[in-house]
């Protein structure tokens, strides 16, 4: 997913699912700076915990919902999604700054398919990247908490 985002040194990335932290990790080495949101307190206390520890500065941990993306910190060269929406949420695709990338499996629990969008012309081009399975992304615009449609999302 970190290479399908076409990253530039000086990039400014959009992490959506923190989880330990590793991810952001890697992305900071290739980007100039990351913000990762995640939804699980304890989770987003020892990312932050262990970034800071291991000395990552371009790495900004947040608490929350990561369907809504981080409208504050926007826009974004790229947007990477580590969690299955049933769609493509709007708030990331519009968090997009011209030629960003957001790469997002989307797709139930039975089929998943990674895609690739691009904005140009404020208009986004999508890309089929492959079959893929990923937990499924939790939020106001994606799966709603403890809704039927995520207990068996799809």
């Amino acid at each position: 997913m970190a290479q399908a985002l076409g990253l530039h040194p000086g990039d400014r990335v959009l992490e959506v699912g923190a989880g330990s932290g590793y991810a952001a990790a890697v992305l900071s080495q290739l980007a100039g700076e990351v913000y990762t949101i995640e939804r699980w307190p304890a989770l987003a206390e020892t990312a932050e915990r262990s970034l800071h520890d291991l000395g990552y500065t371009n790495v900004h941990v947040f608490h929350g919902d990561g369907t809504a993306g981080l409208p504050a910190y926007a826009p974004f060269d790229a947007i990477v999604v580590s969690a299955a929406a049933p769609w493509v949420p709007r708030p990331l695709r519009e968090q997009l700054c011209e030629g960003g990338r957001l790469v997002i499996p989307v797709g139930g629990r039975n089929e998943q398919i990674l895609l690739r969008l691009t904005r140009t012309d404020h208009r986004t081009q999508t890309e089929r990247l492959g079959e893929v399975r990923f937990v499924p992304l939790i939020g106001e615009h994606a799966w709603e908490p403890g809704s039927r449609q995520e207990e068996g999302y799809g």
